[in-house]
């Protein structure tokens, strides 16, 4: 009799349990993905350099006509700087003297950031989904680093970075950035700075359908120095000890021909 009950039971759980399988079959499929493309993957830059245009090219593959039509697709174009944990301070005064109280250090955070995209990144995707993948510049993940306390300072150390960035020019948006050149073909435009870290860049396109974020895809670019910025550049790290002897002595040496140059008799 138990054995009986216990079948039927098992049966009454299949059968509740069929419709909710059923349910999760007739999930929408993902079918749209993204193609992206630069004209280099290197940027080589002077003394001279003041800033330039990267234009990045697109595809959305496997779209629905409907909601293209529609406008539905949503499109984030992200030029992210090489990482490094970075720190902003906090001046305060003391007995008249301005000086570096508190200061907080963020974890592998994009030492540049230029963005771009259809509209406002706001507009297009709940806060959660844009910081659940870092994209937009409020929406960049940083995470302090071996910070103590109740974190009521967070969020003001994170304005503060985030403010220095954008007014260093090293962070920047561009809503409407990104366009439709035709059906599925985008065209989005990243500024680089005059002041662009060296190092390994990565171009990132993330595409929306109706505020769900559907798909990725990333590139890297490469920025290096030329002429006579990347030998001393390359001097400074292989032989860092001679550099900053050799430093030391162009600074004395310069100061003590501008003594004698300038010296009143």
């Amino acid at each position: 009799m138990m054995r009986l009950a216990r079948t039927l039971l098992a049966a009454l759980a299949l059968a509740s349990a069929a419709p909710v399988l059923a349910q999760e079959d007739k999930r929408p499929e993902i079918t749209e993905r993204l193609e992206i493309g630069i004209s280099t993957d290197e940027i080589a830059i002077s003394s001279d350099f003041r800033g330039a245009d990267l234009t990045i090219f697109g595809a959305i593959e496997g779209y629905d006509p409907n909601l293209l039509a529609q406008r539905k697709y949503d499109i984030v174009v992200a030029l992210e700087g090489p990482k490094d944990d970075l720190t902003v301070r906090r001046k305060e005064r003391v007995l008249g003297i301005w000086v570096n109280r508190r200061s907080m250090t963020f974890e592998l955070a994009p030492e540049s950031y230029s963005l771009s995209s259809t509209r406002n990144v706001d507009d297009i995707a709940p806060a959660a989904v844009l910081n659940s993948i870092g994209v937009g510049l409020q929406h960049i993940r940083l995470d302090p680093i071996g910070y103590i306390g109740d974190g009521s300072n967070i969020s003001e150390f994170r304005d503060a970075f985030r403010r220095l960035k954008e007014t260093g020019g090293f962070y920047q948006r561009d809503p409407g950035g990104v366009q439709f050149i035709s059906a599925s073909l985008f065209k989005a435009t990243v500024r680089l700075p005059a002041n662009v870290p060296n190092g390994t860049h990565v171009v990132r396109a993330h595409l929306f359908r109706d505020g769900v974020f559907i798909s990725e895809k990333a590139l890297p670019l490469r920025v290096v120095k030329t002429g006579l910025e990347q030998m001393i550049s390359n001097a400074a790290y292989a032989n860092p000890v001679s550099y900053g002897i050799l430093a030391v002595i162009l600074a004395a040496l310069t100061g003590w021909i501008a003594s004698i140059v300038f010296r009143k008799d």
